[in-house]
């Protein structure tokens, strides 16, 4: 199973380099004197097609709360260009190409950190505001002045379980995978923790491994603080299984990421067992927007997952940039927009003008048995401070 904490780590380290990019010739085609053209691109298909249908569907919630329910700013309606980008990088750079070439100001959507890196750029070198979605990567923030972003970042996933430990000197161990993947995870963790005084350690585990219990004993054996769990793949039903059964649940605190909840059957009987690190689960914020997605949603037999809110505050952004820059000039909707302060789904959130990095409240999350079913428990909120990754320097 894949763990949306491991993906996220993965689009950090595989996705730095930047394909070539250039300067887009706009065309004669120009905005409708009524309308405001938005374009997203994002994931409807492809490996992250899952968070691209739960952004998309928050970016329609979104804008009809920021604007009403009129679907309008400043009296003009927002035209919304859906393209699929196949959650592949040359795709979604041909998209955006394409979009600006017809005049479009306002791109949003990135779904993959990959293709976030890449449409980046466009947007400088064009001068277009550009708010990328889910995409992870801690390279997104101060990429450039243009660059904004709706959703979470690695760093933000890190801090959030420092906040499982109380005090400094604690012993955190890794178990991970012998992999690029595995050994970032690893190097995050220590960067961070390891910064705060606490001692980091690793157990790697070779992707050609069956057999868990040797490492499962290792893990029990050094008796840590904290065990944070990063891994990806179908194996994982069996190494959750293996440190069960060595008892590492006994007297160890066990940390991962919370995924979507269509997965959260892939933890087998250990999933009451561990605690998550959580990006947004719906039953823990309680503010009136989260209140009115939420009751929105259920009319139609649905909650938000993971990923809903990242649409949500997108189109909140793009409202917001709209209005105060009365119209879509791109440096006035850049200004709009930095040190942005609003109320989200997911609580208070705020855009650090320095760098543009979404500072946002986490949450530390338990899995309980209701009724047959898997349903989350709130243990705490790591506070939009605590999870406030370092500043950067803006880079463009």
């Amino acid at each position: 199973m894949r763990h949306r904490f491991a993906k996220v780590l993965l689009g950090a380290a595989l996705f730095m380099l930047l394909g070539g990019t250039a300067t887009v010739a706009a065309k004669s085609h120009r905005s409708a004197a009524s309308s405001y053209n938005v374009g997203i691109v994002y994931s409807r298909t492809g490996l992250l097609s899952a968070y691209g249908g739960e952004y998309i569907q928050g970016f329609r919630y979104g804008l009809q709360y920021a604007t009403r329910g009129t679907g309008k700013v400043n009296g003009k309606s927002i035209n919304l260009s859906l393209v699929d980008d196949k959650t592949d990088a040359a795709t979604a750079v041909s998209a955006a190409k394409d979009l600006i070439g017809q005049g479009y100001k306002i791109l949003a959507g990135s779904v993959s950190s990959g293709v976030a890196l890449q449409v980046a750029p466009l947007a400088a070198q064009n001068h277009v505001l550009f708010i990328s979605g889910p995409a992870a990567s801690d390279a997104i923030t101060g990429i450039n002045k243009y660059t904004f972003r709706s959703g979470r970042q690695t760093l933000q996933d890190v801090y959030t379980a420092n906040s499982f430990l109380q005090g400094s000197g604690k012993k955190v161990l890794v178990f991970d995978q012998d992999s690029v993947f595995g050994h970032g995870n690893y190097a995050a963790v220590k960067a961070v923790l390891g910064g705060k005084g606490h001692t980091v350690s690793e157990i790697s585990v070779p992707l050609t491994a069956t057999d868990f219990t040797p490492f499962a004993q290792q893990a029990k054996n050094a008796n840590p603080d904290l065990i944070f769990v990063a891994w990806a793949g179908t194996t994982a039903g069996a190494m959750w299984k293996a440190l069960d059964q060595q008892n590492v649940f006994t007297g160890n605190k066990v940390v991962t990421g919370l995924p979507e909840r269509a997965t959260w059957g892939g933890f087998g009987d250990q999933a009451t067992k561990i605690q998550f690190l959580s990006h947004y689960v719906y039953t823990a914020p309680k503010n009136k927007v989260n209140d009115w997605l939420v009751k929105q949603m259920r009319k139609r037999s649905q909650v938000p997952d993971i990923f809903t809110p990242d649409g949500f505050v997108a189109a909140q952004m793009i409202v917001h940039a709209l209005q105060t820059a009365k119209g879509d000039d791109p440096d006035k909707m850049v200004a709009a927009l930095e040190g942005y302060k609003f109320l989200a789904p997911k609580g208070i959130q705020a855009i650090r003008p320095q760098d543009h990095a979404m500072l946002q409240p986490m949450f530390r999350i338990k899995l309980v048995t209701s009724k047959g079913h898997l349903v989350p428990q709130l243990l705490g909120t790591a506070s939009t401070f605590a999870t406030a990754p370092p500043v950067v320097a803006m880079r463009g």
